[in-house]
């Protein structure tokens, strides 16, 4: 079964760094509210971020979205890796540039260690760009023994990120 009538909440990791990034993640966030059975609740503001990891390439900009669902993870998942596709995501290169990427960071206090889906997302607690977005929607979020307040802060002093205003 891919969907029920439980409701259950969800937040989504979003960034771009190719092309009109802030038009990609209002795209973004337009298919995913028009996804049956997602309902977009709330969207934290966006925050510029120098790339983790992968080649040389331009800065992200990044958000989260929290999002209440009936669908279940893998099915979430499915909808996220469709969205990304309908922009124009390629994955060529490891952690390289890209139109858009969403990642499904949580999903209430599921945790699941698959091949296909890691939750918790196994790395958000390290990277900034998913902790101070996640950190303005639910600031007392527990993960690790850390609020996700005292965790973007800390991730704040040691990677370049910035709120993004404009």
């Amino acid at each position: 079964m891919l969907e029920d009538k439980t409701e259950h909440t969800a937040y989504i990791g979003l960034g771009s760094n190719l092309g009109d990034k802030r038009a990609n993640l209002g795209k973004a966030l337009e298919l995913l509210a028009a996804t049956t059975g997602i309902q977009l609740k709330r969207v934290a503001s966006y925050y510029r971020t120098a790339p983790l990891g992968g080649p040389v390439q331009d800065w992200y900009l990044n958000t989260v979205a929290e999002v209440i669902t009936t669908l279940k993870p893998l099915p979430l998942l499915a909808a996220l890796l469709i969205i990304e596709e309908g922009l124009g995501r390629v994955r060529t290169v490891h952690w390289g540039p890209r139109t858009v990427d969403l990642d499904l960071l949580l999903y209430d206090r599921t945790e699941s260690h698959s091949t296909v889906l890691t939750l918790p997302h196994p790395r958000m607690t390290e990277r900034a760009f998913v902790m101070a977005p996640l950190a303005e929607l639910a600031p007392g979020l527990l993960l690790q023994g850390k609020t996700a307040v005292e965790l973007a802060g800390e991730l704040a002093r040691v990677q370049s990120i910035e709120k993004w205003e404009n």
